[in-house]
C-alpha cells in the first residue's frame, strides 16, 4: 500500500419498522439527511445493519419470542446505494429475524446490488468469508463476528452468522485475520457484541479487542450497545469499542442519548492509523444530520470524557464540523 486509504465508519443502520414506512413516503434517500455529502471525505463506507432485507414474513422462532424483528423491503437496499455503502456487516442478532429465508434473501439482494458483505451467509463457511474491496490502490478486508445469538450461528450445513465469544480461545478470530491480511493491505474486525446500554466496554472486552489488533487487525469495529464507547488507539491500530447507532426508529434514553453519535472516519497508511476525525451526528424523524447546538456539545464533552479514559485526546478537526482524536498516552503498554 502507497498511498493512505480513508474509511467511514458507521454504527447500526437499522431500515425496518417505520424507517421502512418514512422511506415509502419520503424516499430512499431520506434516512442520510444532510450527512450524505460526509460520504465523499472517504474511500469507502462501512456500516452494520441491523435488519434483513426481505419480503418474508415468517419470523425466527424456536419456542422463545424476540423482543424485537427489523425486517425492511428488499427495495429498500437503494438506500444504501443512495449512502454510497460499500460493505456491511450481517453478523448481528437481527440479520436471522426472518429465519434461514430471510437472511438467505438479504445476501441476494446485496448482492444484486453490488454491496459487499460479510458475517453471514449459506454455510459457516460462507459467513466467516471477509469481505474484499480496493480503493485509492489499497486493498481492504473486512472480518465480521457477533457474540449474539449462539442459535443462530452458521453451520456446514445451515445458513447463519459468523459467531464467538469472548471467553472462547481466539484461535478462530486470529484465523480469520490471518485470512485477510494474506490478501488485504488493511484489515476491518467487525463485531457486533455485549449488551445494550453500556458506556463502558468490560475488562474483558478491552482484553479481547487489544488481542484483535495484535493479531493483525488495523481496525477494531465493535457495535450493539447504541451508545457510542470510548476509542483507544493500540499499537498501530485503532479500537471502536462502540460506534453506537446511526439509522433507527429507536426510544430515547435520556440519559445516555442514543440519538448521538458519529460518522468515524479512520485513515490506515502503511504505518498503521495514526488519529481518527469524527463527524458528530444525531438521529432524528427516522433520519441522520449533522448534530449542532447544545446536542453537539454534549455528545462532545461526553466522548472526550471516555476517550481521556483511554489515553485518547481530542483535537481540533480538519473542518469546522469535525473532531480529531489521538493518542496522548499510552497505559499498560
Amino acid at each position: 500500500m502507497e498511498r493512505p486509504v480513508t474509511l467511514a465508519i458507521a454504527g447500526d443502520v437499522m431500515l425496518g419498522r417505520m424507517v421502512n414506512d418514512t422511506i415509502a413516503m419520503r424516499g430512499f434517500a431520506y434516512p442520510w439527511g444532510d450527512v450524505r455529502t460526509a460520504r465523499d471525505r472517504a474511500d469507502l463506507f462501512l456500516i452494520n445493519l441491523e435488519c434483513a432485507l426481505t419480503s418474508s414474513a415468517g419470523r425466527w422462532y424456536d419456542g422463545r419470542e424476540k423482543a424485537f424483528y427489523f425486517r425492511a423491503e428488499p427495495s429498500v437496499v437503494e438506500t444504501l446505494k443512495r449512502g454510497r455503502v460499500d460493505v456491511v456487516s450481517l453478523a448481528n442478532n437481527h440479520a436471522g429475524d426472518y429465519g434461514h429465508e430471510g437472511l438467505l434473501e438479504t445476501v441476494r439482494v446485496l448482492d444484486e446490488a453490488g454491496i459487499a458483505h460479510a458475517g453471514a451467509g449459506a454455510t459457516r463457511q460462507a459467513a466467516a468469508a471477509p469481505a474484499y474491496l480496493t480503493s485509492n490502490g489499497a486493498r481492504v478486508g473486512i472480518v465480521a463476528f457477533s457474540d449474539h445469538p449462539q442459535e443462530w450461528a452458521a453451520t456446514d450445513q445451515t445458513p447463519g452468522i459468523n459467531y464467538t465469544s469472548v471467553e472462547r480461545p481466539l484461535a478462530e478470530v486470529r484465523d480469520a485475520i490471518a485470512e485477510a491480511r494474506g490478501h488485504a493491505d488493511v484489515v476491518v474486525f467487525s463485531i457486533h457484541w455485549g449488551p445494550n446500554m453500556r458506556e463502558r466496554p468490560s475488562k474483558d472486552f478491552q482484553d479481547f479487542a487489544r488481542q484483535v489488533i495484535d493479531a493483525g487487525a488495523d481496525v477494531f469495529w465493535g457495535h450493539s450497545a447504541h451508545v457510542v464507547q470510548g476509542i483507544e488507539f493500540w499499537h498501530g491500530g485503532v479500537i471502536f469499542y462502540d460506534t453506537g447507532d446511526f439509522i433507527d426508529d429507536y426510544a430515547i434514553d435520556g440519559g445516555l442519548r442514543n440519538d448521538l453519535s458519529a460518522l468515524f472516519f479512520v485513515r490506515v497508511g502503511p504505518d498503521g492509523v495514526k488519529d481518527v476525525e469524527l463527524l458528530p451526528v444525531q438521529i432524528d424523524n427516522m433520519q441522520v444530520n449533522v448534530a449542532r447546538g447544545t446536542e453537539r456539545e454534549w455528545f462532545v464533552r461526553r466522548l472526550a470524557m471516555l476517550c481521556a479514559e483511554m489515553g485518547t485526546e481530542q483535537f481540533a478537526g480538519t473542518s469546522s464540523d469535525t473532531l480529531t482524536f489521538r493518542a496522548v498516552a499510552r497505559f499498560g503498554r
